[in-house]
């Protein structure tokens, strides 16, 4: 085995949600629908946003980018929970492993990223209507979430890279179902100072920064909402932001507890439900926020569920 920190190719191994047998096949089928209905939801809000006309607007646009991300969250993960549930091969690769978690931090650091940016097109929208069309061009737009899924990509790259240059040695079984950093982590007989260290200051960069100009541009979209003279107009900005909140609220509370904390504060069973409600559960309730508190989406949704029933 080679020292120091140049990782040995090894093999891990996944732990299961249950050893219940009993408990296997109860919670195998309900991962397996949660997982059909985050892709049929998120499936119909992109097809929705891409055939009605009406929405073709920068909210309904980063609205299809985090479809898109909430497709591919659970996709990193799920399949392989599956597997195991099927086959009891509870095995991954060292390369299954690093592509994994590479995938993984990806989409959730792209995602914090999108979810600001969302917070962000709602104060211009309301605050600034009438220079509303300029700020947020099309242009302007794709250049944005080009900018916010490169960073999440170079986020990704510096964990992953830092995390599997340690030595792992011993124990070969991760404390949880899917390849994540605390769980890699914490097999390494190497010292994990360096990407402990980067991880909090990133996490607490990536959290607080986006916390704030969401936190900053909700103090103003309040402000100006409770000045506004119409009624309707009030519960209509109300409505929209509402939705974005509860995703906001969901999303980011669990992502800062996973991973804005050292290795030593791990806790398995915790980590388990937390890393379940933002990889499995919040992608699936998303479309559900979106389209039942907007009747727009709502509208979309219908005419091309017609549309396709009717071809």
């Amino acid at each position: 085995m080679e020292k120091g920190n140049i990782t040995v190719l090894t093999d891990f191994y996944l732990t299961e949600l249950s050893d219940l047998p009993e408990v296997q096949i109860a919670l195998f089928v309900v991962i397996l629908l949660i997982y059909l209905t985050t892709l049929a939801g998120n499936g119909a809000i992109l097809m929705a946003i891409g055939t009605d006309a009406h929405l073709q607007m920068p909210m309904y646009f980063f609205l299809s980018n985090l479809s898109l991300l909430d497709i591919l969250c659970p996709t990193v993960i799920v399949p392989k929970m599956l597997q195991i549930f099927l086959s009891k091969d509870k095995q991954i690769s060292f390369i299954g492993c690093l592509l994994q978690l590479f995938f993984l931090i990806d989409v959730v650091g792209t995602e914090i990223f999108l979810l600001a940016l969302m917070a962000y097109d709602r104060y211009v929208a309301i605050c600034s209507p009438l220079h509303y069309a300029n700020i947020m061009n099309k242009r302007r737009c794709v250049q944005l979430i080009a900018v916010i899924w490169l960073l999440g990509l170079i986020n990704s790259m510096v964990h992953t890279s830092l995390t599997f240059r340690l030595s792992f040695c011993g124990s070969k079984k991760l404390n949880q179902y899917y390849c994540d950093l605390h769980p890699v982590m914490a097999l390494s007989c190497s010292s994990t100072y360096l990407p402990e260290l980067v991880l909090l200051l990133v996490a607490g960069i990536i959290g607080s920064g986006a916390f704030l100009i969401t936190l900053n541009s909700y103090i103003y979209i309040i402000s100006t909402i409770l000045h506004m003279h119409s009624t309707e107009g009030r519960r209509k900005a109300f409505s929209t932001c509402g939705s974005h909140l509860t995703v906001v609220c969901l999303f980011y509370g669990a992502t800062i507890a996973t991973y804005a904390r050292p290795t030593s504060s791990y806790s398995q069973k915790r980590d388990r439900i937390i890393s379940m409600l933002y990889g499995v559960i919040t992608p699936m309730l998303n479309p559900m926020i979106y389209s039942l508190r907007n009747k727009e989406v709502k509208k979309a949704l219908d005419k091309a569920l017609n549309l396709k029933r009717f071809s």
